[in-house]
């Protein structure tokens, strides 16, 4: 392949990029204004209760940390805010006197279905102009690229 081609490559492939993040960014505030308007809270605070929501068992707080990939202090305020709402409930890990665990209560739960729906409802919105077809084939072309780079790790 020639010099003039791979530059031509770089320079599309940066436009992608700048792109795809330009996109994130637009579909990003226009769910954390969704969020504050309509249900008075925010994006951070949403992404702390699927997290919870998909392990119902319930996670340690520094593997939500982990997972969600932010700070300890910042899962602790959000988890305090959520527990003073009696949206969530701590727990002591049995064998490790430090480390808590916590989970959604059921209350917390019904909260977060109800905002799970809007937020696909406004996803599915914002993305209206894309087919089904082409989303899958974005996709997949994007696992492409995740496949890649953990191989070059």
């Amino acid at each position: 392949m020639s010099v003039e081609v791979q530059a031509k490559m770089g320079k599309t492939r940066l436009r992608l990029w700048l792109k795809l993040l330009k996109t994130s960014n637009a579909v990003e505030t226009a769910l954390r204004d969704r969020l504050r308007t309509e249900f008075g809270t925010t994006l951070p605070r949403f992404d702390v209760m699927a997290a919870l929501a998909r392990s119902p068992e319930g996670l340690k707080m520094s593997e939500l940390s982990r997972r969600l990939r932010v700070s300890n202090g910042n899962v602790t305020g959000i988890v305090d805010r959520l527990e003073t709402e009696g949206h969530a409930e701590r727990r002591a890990v049995a064998g490790d006197r430090r480390a808590m665990e916590v989970r959604l209560t059921g209350e917390g739960k019904v909260h977060f279905d109800t905002l799970a729906a809007a937020h696909e409802t406004w996803v599915n919105e914002l993305m209206g102009a894309i087919t089904e077809a082409e989303a899958m084939r974005i996709m997949e072309d994007l696992d492409i690229v995740s496949r890649d780079l953990e191989e070059k790790r």
